[in-house]
């Protein structure tokens, strides 16, 4: 079995779907288990992995695509591009992020291949896929940076600093959305000395915001409002007024705002309105990390940093590949982790369906889009 990884296409993306560590892990395998592992030449350039390195871990290196995407296995990061589409074959596995809800053409002309593809965002969140759950070690990423990149272009310092000059008050961040990436900024914003609150419309993470060391945010906006998967429910029109006239007047009192809420499938919503920008103290920031999704703000402007009202508002994109080379080796254990439950003990392709992570990261398979949220997503672009 030969499994391909061609280097990224997608504009800024500098991760790698395998690194090294697991390259050495998946062709160590004794006689004839042992697959091939092929490594397009320059792949993991971007995160600072030389081909050398592949190479002294076992895999071979070829010149061009056409031979990675020629493999029986397939791993990507970013969703393929319909080049890359169009030179898998019937009987190849497909594994990366894939945007299934968004990327309707997509994943209509993967379908139209027969390729078999799985989608890491899709895999089902369940205890037994944790290790597997590209999202969250990629979203740790992003709730990281954003903390760092919120201290440096706040120009104020984040913690207390007790001077020969007088004291110095910390820096005060809110963070909204706590799931892993805003309880990491959470995290990482306490460790640089701010004050921190959190907020989330769910009530159960209110524990795990305030076991980091920071305040939770509550308003009442009528019952808990965890969805499926442990994501957030869609707010209704009423509700998101109320949240944003709450929330302008919370923002209004801090230096740091940064913003993680995303709805699958769905436009992020607008948590910082122009009026609560409007009201922050002159020099303040906003990192919005919901900025491929729309953005959480309504002034954001997708990857861009822009100064509206005297503050500056950040809408960086794929956050976690300013870290590739954490980023990619993190994905790469994701990927392998998934991979275990798809090659047998003679290294042999054996696609399990009755395995619930199989099935719920499958979106296409048989020349048909199979996963019911990519369905219903391509038939209304259709």
């Amino acid at each position: 079995m030969r499994i391909g990884v061609p280097t990224e296409r997608a504009e800024g993306e500098r991760r790698v779907a395998l690194v090294p560590e697991i390259v050495r892990k998946l062709t160590s395998a004794e006689g004839e288990a042992r697959p091939r592992v092929v490594v397009q030449r320059g792949a993991g350039e971007g995160a600072l992995i030389s081909d050398e390195a592949f190479a002294e871990a076992g895999a071979e290196l070829a010149d061009g695509a056409e031979e990675v995407l020629g493999a029986d296995v397939v791993l990507k990061v970013a969703p393929p591009t319909m080049e890359e589409i169009g030179r898998l074959r019937p009987e190849s596995v497909l594994i990366g992020f894939l945007a299934p809800l968004t990327n309707a053409e997509g994943v209509r002309a993967i379908a139209a291949t027969g390729a078999t593809s799985f989608a890491m965002e899709a895999v089902p969140r369940i205890s037994r896929a944790q290790s597997m759950d590209a999202l969250s070690s990629q979203a740790n990423i992003a709730g990281y940076r954003s903390a760092l990149i919120g201290a440096q272009e706040l120009g104020r310092f984040f913690p207390m600093l007790m001077t020969a000059a007088g004291t110095i008050r910390p820096a005060t961040v809110l963070v909204l959305g706590a799931g892993v990436a805003g309880l990491q900024a959470i995290a990482t914003a306490r460790r640089l000395g701010a004050v921190v609150q959190g907020f989330d419309v769910r009530a159960a993470v209110k524990e795990q915001v305030e076991s980091l060391g920071a305040h939770f945010l509550e308003f009442d906006l009528g019952g808990d409002l965890e969805g499926a998967g442990g994501y957030a429910k869609e707010l209704t029109p009423e509700q998101q007024a109320l949240q944003q006239e709450l929330m302008a007047e919370a923002i209004g009192k801090v230096d740091v705002v940064i913003t993680t809420a995303l709805v699958p499938g769905r436009r992020a919503p607008i948590l910082v309105s122009e009026d609560a920008v409007r009201r922050m103290k002159p020099g303040s920031v906003v990192v919005d990390l919901a900025g491929e999704a729309g953005g959480n703000c309504e002034l954001s402007v997708p990857g861009e940093s822009v100064v509206r009202h005297s503050v500056k508002i950040i809408a960086p994109l794929n956050v976690p590949s300013t870290m590739a080379e954490h980023a990619s080796q993190l994905y790469a254990r994701n990927v392998h982790a998934l991979l275990g439950l798809m090659i047998d003990g003679s290294g042999a392709l054996a696609l399990d369906f009755s395995d619930e992570v199989v099935a719920g990261a499958c979106i296409t398979r048989g020349g048909e889009i199979v996963h019911g949220g990519a369905k219903a997503a391509a038939s209304s672009a259709a």
